[in-house]
């Protein structure tokens, strides 16, 4: 790497921690330039799930070429207020090169909806996935769910309380794993802001929270966070992590040293893949629980 586009990384780390990935342009900037994988691929763009704008979604897929591949769905970050899936090509490509068909679906945000509405757009990606996904070489029984910050959030809620996806019209079991990066799963009582605003109208306020719904029959899931992480604390992941694993559902939990809450997201580009095994340790533990005969050992 060199010294001025080091420079520009640490700038763009800055930025997003400053913003908490909740504005796009620094990220776009650094998916336009960033180098890629080379082993992944845009195979297609803008297929839609719903009627609206943002109900869109691009797949990436292994450069070679696949049949029967895990499927990996992940919903970015932004506070349920910005962020949009051209902005995280390097995400596509990332997963993509580690032989998932990697799907990253836009959804509705604030103010035009609020919480459980970006949960349902996230369940109809889902259904769109298992209706259409083999034709671009994956397998639809071997989905598994990954988000970072609020994307974490609405990956792991999917995957816990399965009103939204039977809702949907798609079976719970078809979500093999779920994994989230730098997540909100315990923010009760709700702070002023984006919380109260986006799931303060909630008449059961423990309804919008994904520990709430922690339980034997959840899905095995990867949790990892930055030790340095002060806009979404690590307790959250630190107290779901505890109740998965108190029910005996398979846990990976992580919290990697000197890492803040963009470092997990950006972890996962080629530019800050040194910052931490993040990558390596998720695709793992994902493909484990994906395979066509899940193990059921847990991961420590």
């Amino acid at each position: 790497m060199t010294r001025a586009f080091a420079a520009l990384a640490s700038l763009l780390s800055l930025a997003l921690m400053a913003i908490g990935i909740s504005a796009c342009s620094p990220l776009a900037l650094f998916d336009a330039i960033g180098p890629r994988d080379r082993g992944g691929r845009l195979v297609l763009k803008d297929a839609a799930f719903g009627a609206h704008p943002r109900q869109k979604l691009d797949i990436f897929a292994p450069v070679e070429g696949t049949t029967g591949a895990p499927v990996l769905v992940f919903f970015y970050g932004g506070s349920w207020k910005g962020g949009a899936k051209e902005d995280y090509a390097f995400v596509g490509q990332a997963f993509a090169a580690q032989g998932f068909v990697t799907v990253l679906p836009d959804y509705r945000l604030y103010p035009e909806v609020r919480f459980p509405d970006f949960l349902d757009d996230g369940a109809a990606a889902l259904a769109w996935v298992r209706d259409n996904i083999a034709a671009q070489g994956g397998d639809p029984r071997r989905i598994v769910l990954a988000g970072h910050s609020a994307g974490a959030y609405n990956a792991v809620m999917l995957g816990l309380d399965t009103r939204y996806l039977r809702r949907a019209g798609v079976d719970p079991k078809a979500v093999r794993a779920v994994a989230g990066l730098s997540g909100p799963y315990d923010f009760l009582p709700l702070d002023p802001g984006t919380a109260t605003e986006l799931f303060g109208h909630a008449s059961d306020k423990a309804a919008t929270q994904p520990i709430t719904f922690a339980g034997p029959h959840s899905p095995p899931a990867f949790l990892a966070t930055g030790e340095n992480d002060t806009i979404v604390r690590p307790r959250n992941t630190q107290s779901l992590a505890a109740k998965l694993r108190a029910a005996r559902v398979p846990v990976q939990e992580r919290i990697y040293p000197g890492l803040d809450h963009a470092d997990t997201l950006l972890a996962l580009s080629v530019t800050f893949r040194s910052k931490a095994p993040e990558l390596a340790e998720m695709t793992a533990f994902l493909k484990q629980y994906a395979s066509e005969r899940p193990l059921v050992k847990a991961s420590r």
